[in-house]
């Protein structure tokens, strides 16, 4: 886990904008994005189970707007005050591919 794990968990209850700095592996480099977390745990793309945060990447200039990050990649993880909706992004049925974390988001629990 991350220094800021508890940062991404209670703005993923809140419903709360962060802004991520990381390290891409595409770019070979620092990024900074404004995201909303989605989840912790592992990646149903990546085969080798290792827990990863998701975020919807509202700054992404790719078709998609997921990034799939290990722990090690995150530099920083910090709260903003915008809240963000979730029926911006949830596209999928969340009974038949749940989350990992519990949350309140309604319809999109």
């Amino acid at each position: 886990m991350h220094a800021d794990h508890e940062v991404f968990l209670r703005a993923l209850a809140d419903q709360k904008r962060v802004e991520l700095r990381f390290i891409s592996k595409e770019d070979q480099g620092q990024l900074s994005r404004e995201c909303a977390p989605m989840d912790f745990g592992p990646s149903r793309r990546a085969k080798d189970g290792a827990d990863r945060y998701h975020f919807w990447d509202f700054d992404s200039d790719t078709k998609s707007h997921v990034l799939s990050l290990l722990p090690d990649q995150i530099v920083s993880i910090l709260a903003l005050e915008q809240i963000f909706d979730p029926a911006e992004f949830v596209t999928w049925d969340v009974i038949s591919s749940p989350w990992f974390v519990p949350r309140n988001w309604g319809r999109y629990s």
